[in-house]
Protein backbone atom coordinates (compact mmCIF):
# COMPACT_ATOMS: atom_id res chain seq x y z
CA UNK A 1 0.00 0.00 0.00
CA UNK A 2 1.61 3.42 -1.19
CA UNK A 3 0.15 6.71 0.58
CA UNK A 4 1.21 10.88 -0.81
CA UNK A 5 1.28 13.11 1.46
CA UNK A 6 0.44 16.91 0.51
CA UNK A 7 1.14 20.35 1.36
CA UNK A 8 -1.60 23.25 0.67
CA UNK A 9 -1.19 24.58 -2.65
CA UNK A 10 0.94 28.22 -2.26
CA UNK A 11 -1.47 29.77 -4.74
CA UNK A 12 -4.58 31.28 -2.71
CA UNK A 13 -2.01 32.80 -0.12
CA UNK A 14 0.38 34.21 -2.21
CA UNK A 15 -1.34 37.91 -2.45
CA UNK A 16 -1.27 38.18 0.85
CA UNK A 17 2.78 37.85 0.61
CA UNK A 18 4.07 41.24 1.85
CA UNK A 19 0.83 42.97 2.65
CA UNK A 20 1.29 45.00 5.34
CA UNK A 21 0.30 43.90 9.03
CA UNK A 22 -2.81 46.22 8.67
CA UNK A 23 -4.19 45.26 5.37
CA UNK A 24 -3.29 41.36 7.05
CA UNK A 25 -5.35 42.01 10.07
CA UNK A 26 -8.80 43.46 7.88
CA UNK A 27 -8.56 40.05 6.60
CA UNK A 28 -7.97 38.27 10.29
CA UNK A 29 -4.35 37.29 9.43
CA UNK A 30 -1.87 37.40 11.56
CA UNK A 31 2.09 38.13 10.49
CA UNK A 32 4.46 36.39 12.97
CA UNK A 33 8.54 35.84 13.24
CA UNK A 34 9.34 32.47 13.86
CA UNK A 35 11.31 32.43 17.25
CA UNK A 36 12.03 28.82 18.05
CA UNK A 37 12.54 25.86 15.82
CA UNK A 38 10.52 23.04 15.77
CA UNK A 39 7.42 25.42 16.25
CA UNK A 40 6.09 27.53 13.44
CA UNK A 41 5.21 24.15 10.77
CA UNK A 42 4.29 25.86 7.18
CA UNK A 43 1.39 23.64 5.88
CA UNK A 44 2.99 24.21 2.23
CA UNK A 45 6.14 23.39 2.74
CA UNK A 46 5.58 20.99 5.38
CA UNK A 47 8.82 22.02 7.35
CA UNK A 48 9.68 23.47 10.14
CA UNK A 49 10.81 27.09 9.54
CA UNK A 50 13.80 28.97 10.46
CA UNK A 51 14.32 31.54 12.96
CA UNK A 52 13.90 34.84 12.08
CA UNK A 53 11.38 33.92 8.78
CA UNK A 54 8.45 35.20 8.07
CA UNK A 55 4.91 33.35 8.58
CA UNK A 56 1.22 34.15 7.97
CA UNK A 57 -1.40 32.74 10.67
CA UNK A 58 -4.68 31.87 9.10
CA UNK A 59 -7.55 30.40 9.38
CA UNK A 60 -7.44 27.39 7.18
CA UNK A 61 -10.75 25.37 5.81
CA UNK A 62 -9.14 21.53 6.00
CA UNK A 63 -12.35 19.42 5.90
CA UNK A 64 -14.95 21.28 3.88
CA UNK A 65 -17.82 18.62 3.86
CA UNK A 66 -21.60 19.35 4.59
CA UNK A 67 -21.79 17.27 7.78
CA UNK A 68 -20.46 17.70 11.40
CA UNK A 69 -16.79 16.61 10.86
CA UNK A 70 -16.57 20.01 8.96
CA UNK A 71 -13.22 21.26 10.20
CA UNK A 72 -11.46 24.63 10.13
CA UNK A 73 -7.97 26.25 12.34
CA UNK A 74 -5.14 28.17 12.35
CA UNK A 75 -2.64 27.02 10.40
CA UNK A 76 1.27 28.82 9.54
CA UNK A 77 2.19 29.57 6.00
CA UNK A 78 5.82 30.43 5.19
CA UNK A 79 5.88 33.98 3.09
CA UNK A 80 8.22 32.40 0.76
CA UNK A 81 6.13 29.59 0.17
CA UNK A 82 6.30 28.56 -3.69
CA UNK A 83 5.37 24.94 -4.12
CA UNK A 84 3.73 21.94 -2.32
CA UNK A 85 5.64 19.78 -1.33
CA UNK A 86 4.59 15.89 -1.81
CA UNK A 87 6.25 12.94 0.02
CA UNK A 88 5.39 9.49 -1.18
CA UNK A 89 5.44 6.34 1.31
CA UNK A 90 7.93 8.86 3.25
CA UNK A 91 6.76 11.14 6.39
CA UNK A 92 7.58 14.99 5.96
CA UNK A 93 9.66 16.94 8.64
CA UNK A 94 6.66 18.50 10.33
CA UNK A 95 5.71 15.06 11.50
CA UNK A 96 9.36 13.65 12.83
CA UNK A 97 8.67 15.24 16.08
CA UNK A 98 5.10 15.63 17.06
CA UNK A 99 2.39 13.82 18.44
CA UNK A 100 -0.71 13.92 15.73
CA UNK A 101 -3.54 12.21 15.89
CA UNK A 102 -4.81 11.07 12.60
CA UNK A 103 -8.37 10.71 11.07
CA UNK A 104 -9.50 8.67 8.70
CA UNK A 105 -12.32 9.78 6.94
CA UNK A 106 -14.50 7.51 4.35
CA UNK A 107 -16.33 9.10 0.82
CA UNK A 108 -18.86 10.83 2.90
CA UNK A 109 -16.52 12.93 4.46
CA UNK A 110 -17.57 10.81 7.96
CA UNK A 111 -14.74 10.04 10.32
CA UNK A 112 -13.80 6.17 10.69
CA UNK A 113 -11.11 5.66 12.89
CA UNK A 114 -8.88 7.89 14.26
CA UNK A 115 -5.70 6.86 15.75
CA UNK A 116 -2.16 9.02 18.01
CA UNK A 117 0.71 8.34 16.99
CA UNK A 118 3.96 9.50 18.78
CA UNK A 119 7.12 11.00 16.99
CA UNK A 120 8.30 8.22 14.68
CA UNK A 121 5.27 6.24 14.46
CA UNK A 122 3.57 8.19 11.53
CA UNK A 123 4.27 5.88 8.84
CA UNK A 124 2.57 2.58 11.19
CA UNK A 125 -0.23 4.99 11.94
CA UNK A 126 -0.94 5.63 8.23
CA UNK A 127 -0.79 2.62 7.05
CA UNK A 128 -3.17 0.73 10.27
CA UNK A 129 -5.93 3.23 9.44
CA UNK A 130 -5.21 2.48 5.58
CA UNK A 131 -5.98 -0.56 6.42
CA UNK A 132 -9.31 -0.49 6.45
CA UNK A 133 -10.68 -0.54 2.83
CA UNK A 134 -13.63 2.14 3.93
CA UNK A 135 -10.81 4.84 4.99
CA UNK A 136 -10.26 6.68 1.67
CA UNK A 137 -8.04 9.87 3.41
CA UNK A 138 -6.18 10.75 6.62
CA UNK A 139 -5.73 14.12 8.09
CA UNK A 140 -2.91 14.58 10.55
CA UNK A 141 -3.46 17.21 13.02
CA UNK A 142 -0.88 17.92 15.34
CA UNK A 143 -2.30 16.71 19.10
CA UNK A 144 -1.12 19.33 21.21
CA UNK A 145 -2.56 22.34 19.28
CA UNK A 146 -4.96 20.71 17.35
CA UNK A 147 -4.12 22.13 14.05
CA UNK A 148 -4.45 20.58 10.60
CA UNK A 149 -0.89 19.40 9.39
CA UNK A 150 -1.20 17.65 6.28
CA UNK A 151 -4.00 15.17 3.82
CA UNK A 152 -2.65 11.75 3.77
CA UNK A 153 -4.14 9.77 -0.06
CA UNK A 154 -4.07 6.64 -1.31
CA UNK A 155 -1.44 6.72 -3.88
Amino acid sequence: MTYRITGLDPVPYQALFGLSDEELAKRGIVRMMVTAKPSFPCRVSLTDRDIGESVLLVNHVSHDVANPYRASHAIFVAESAEEAAEFVDAIPPVFETRVLSLRGFDADGMMADAILTQPGEADAGIRKLFGDPAIETIHAHNATRGCFSAKIERA
